[in-house]
């Protein structure tokens, strides 16, 4: 366990639901020496991905596999969750 500015993370890269807070997960990301503690998410919609016209246009929306992000963006994990 990981803990970081007093929230604990199983480890590095692996998203976690949170709990009341403003967004739906939070992820401790680490690119190199870089760490940074990502959240993305609306906590208030809900996540249709096992639909394919859905998933395409999140996908195509978000630019997911034309421009690959960096790991420590929330557009990364959001892509990656999807």
């Amino acid at each position: 366990m990981i803990t970081y500015r007093g929230e604990r993370f199983s480890g590095y890269n692996k998203p976690k639901r949170t709990s009341g807070g403003p967004k739906k997960f939070a992820v401790l990301a680490k690119q190199g020496p870089t760490v940074k503690l990502v959240r993305f998410g609306d906590p208030n919609m809900t996540i249709k991905r096992d639909q394919p016209a859905r998933r395409k246009s999140f996908r195509a929306r978000h630019k997911c596999d034309t421009n690959p992000p960096s790991k420590l963006t929330a557009r990364y994990w959001s892509c990656k969750n999807w």
